[in-house]
C-alpha cells in the first residue's frame, strides 16, 4: 500500500526591517555630531553667514534710526518755515532787504510769526584780544530781533536769550558750533567782536532749520549799531499755517521787494531734512545687497564644509546604511548640520548687528530704532541659507552605496 506524505509546510520569506523613523530629538542629535566634532571648524564656517546677517541688521538699524531722527526733528520744527535772503543782480552785486520787509511780510494772512537777523558786515569775534584779528574762525556777528527763536524754533543750551535789555548793551548769544569753536562752555565770560568785549549771556542748542545760525554770534539790533549795522536784515524768517506754505513761498519775494523780487531768493529749510531722508532710503537697497553678498559667500562656506564633511566620513554613513538608516535619514542628517551651522551664524550676526546698530545710534543721540520684521527675515534668510548649502552635499551623502563607503578605509 502506497503511503502519501504529507505535503512540506510552506516557509513565508523572511521580510527585511523597517526603517524605523527618528524622532526630533534623534534627528538633532544626530545632526550635530559633525558640529561638536569640530567645533573650530564649525565656528569659522558660520562666521561668514554671522558677518553678514550682522551687516543687514547693523544697515537697516543705522538706517532706520537715521530715518527716525530725521523724522522727529521735522517733527519738533515743523516744515512751514521759510526763509527769504537778498540775493545777487544783474551785475553780481549782493542786494540788500528793505529795511521795512519785516512788516511787510508780517502782513500776509497766513503767516504766523515773522523774524529776520542782519549781518554786521566786517566784524570778527574771539576768544581773547591776543589772537590774529584777521582770522574770523567762520563765525558771523549778525544782528537779531528779540522774537526770533520763536520763529525759527531754536531754544536755549545754557544761560538765556537776550531781552529787551540785553539786546541794547554789549551781551552776546553764541550758536552751537561758534561756543565751540570758540572753547566756550559756561555763560558770563567775555567774547572779543573786533575790539568790542562782549559778555556771553547765552548757548544756544542745535537748530536744525537754521545751521547759519549754529555759526552765529547774535547781539541786539540796537546794540549791532555801534558796528555800524544799517538796519537791513540780511535773512528773514516766516513761519506759515502747514496748508497755506507753498502759497506764501510763491508771494514772498514780491512782497519783500515789490520792484526787484528776483533779487530776492526764497527757501524752505526742511527741504534738504527731507532731502537726507531720501538720499538715506536711496543708499539703503544698495547697502543691504552689500550684506546680501557677504551673506551669500557665508551660504558657499557652509556648502564647501558640508562636502569635505561628507567626504570625511564616509564609513560612518556606510555604517548607518548597513544598519538599517534610509537614504532620506542620510540627506536630513547632514540638512540638519548645515541649517544648525547656519543658525549659529545667524544668531552670532543678530547679535552683532544689534550690538552695532544700538552702539552708533546711541553714539549720535538717534532713537534706538530696529524693525522686527528685519530680525525675523534675518532668522529665515539664515535657516534658508543653510538649508540650501547643505541640499547637494546631503543629496550626495544619500546616494552613497554602503558597500563602497565602508570600503573607503579598507
Amino acid at each position: 500500500m502506497t503511503r502519501i506524505s504529507e505535503p512540506a509546510a510552506v516557509v513565508p520569506p523572511r521580510q527585511l526591517p523597517q526603517h524605523a523613523r527618528l524622532k526630533p530629538d534623534d534627528v538633532v542629535r544626530v545632526g550635530l555630531v559633525g558640529v561638536r566634532g569640530r567645533p573650530l571648524r564649525a565656528c569659522l564656517s558660520s562666521l561668514g553667514i554671522a558677518i553678514g546677517i550682522g551687516a543687514l541688521i547693523a544697515i537697516v538699524g543705522i538706517t532706520a534710526g537715521s530715518q527716525a531722527h530725521i523724522n522727529d526733528q521735522l517733527d519738533k520744527v515743523g516744515t512751514n518755515l521759510l526763509t527769504a535772503t537778498a540775493g545777487q543782480n544783474l551785475f553780481g552785486d549782493r542786494t540788500e532787504l528793505p529795511a521795512e520787509s519785516v512788516g511787510m511780510v508780517n502782513r500776509i494772512g497766513p503767516v504766523q510769526s515773522v523774524s529776520a537777523v542782519g549781518a554786521v558786515a566786517g566784524t570778527t569775534v574771539h576768544r581773547s584780544d591776543k589772537t590774529d584779528q584777521r582770522d574770523g574762525s567762520g563765525i558771523t556777528v549778525q544782528a537779531t530781533r528779540l522774537d526770533l527763536l520763536d520763529t525759527i524754533g531754536g531754544a536755549v543750551g545754557k544761560g538765556s536769550w537776550l531781552n529787551a535789555a540785553t539786546a541794547r548793551y554789549p551781551a552776546v548769544v553764541l550758536g552751537s558750533i561758534a561756543a565751540q569753536r570758540l572753547g566756550i562752555d559756561t555763560i558770563g565770560v567775555s567774547a572779543y567782536l573786533s575790539g568790542r568785549w562782549f559778555t556771553v549771556v547765552g548757548v544756544l542748542k542745535t537748530i536744525p532749520l537754521a545751521p547759519e545760525i549754529d555759526r552765529s554770534a547774535l547781539i541786539g539790533w540796537q546794540a549791532a549799531k555801534a558796528f555800524g549795522f544799517d538796519g537791513h536784515p540780511s535773512t528773514i524768517y516766516a513761519r506759515t499755517t502747514n496748508e497755506m506754505v507753498n502759497s506764501v513761498h510763491d508771494v514772498l519775494a514780491r512782497t519783500i521787494n515789490p520792484q526787484q523780487p528776483s533779487d530776492v531768493t526764497v527757501s524752505r529749510p526742511s527741504d534738504a531734512l527731507v532731502a537726507a531722508l531720501a538720499v538715506k532710503s536711496t543708499f539703503t537697497p544698495m547697502l543691504v545687497g552689500l550684506g546680501g553678498v557677504a551673506l551669500l559667500v557665508g551660504g558657499i562656506g557652509i556648502a564647501n564644509t558640508m562636502v569635505i564633511s561628507v567626504l570625511e566620513r564616509r564609513s560612518e554613513i556606510g555604517l548607518r546604511r548597513a544598519l538599517g538608516a534610509s537614504r532620506g535619514q542620510i540627506k536630513l542628517q547632514f540638512l540638519t548640520e548645515s541649517v544648525t551651522l547656519s543658525a549659529m551664524g545667524g544668531v552670532g550676526g543678530i547679535a552683532l548687528g544689534l550690538a552695532i546698530s544700538v552702539g552708533w545710534a546711541i553714539r549720535q543721540h538717534w532713537p534706538v530704532t530696529l524693525p522686527s520684521e528685519a530680525v525675523l527675515a534675518a532668522v529665515a534668510a539664515a535657516c534658508c541659507i543653510g538649508a540650501t548649502a547643505g541640499l547637494y552635499p546631503a543629496s550626495r551623502a544619500a546616494r552613497t552605496p554602503p558597500t563602497e563607503s565602508l570600503n573607503a578605509h579598507g
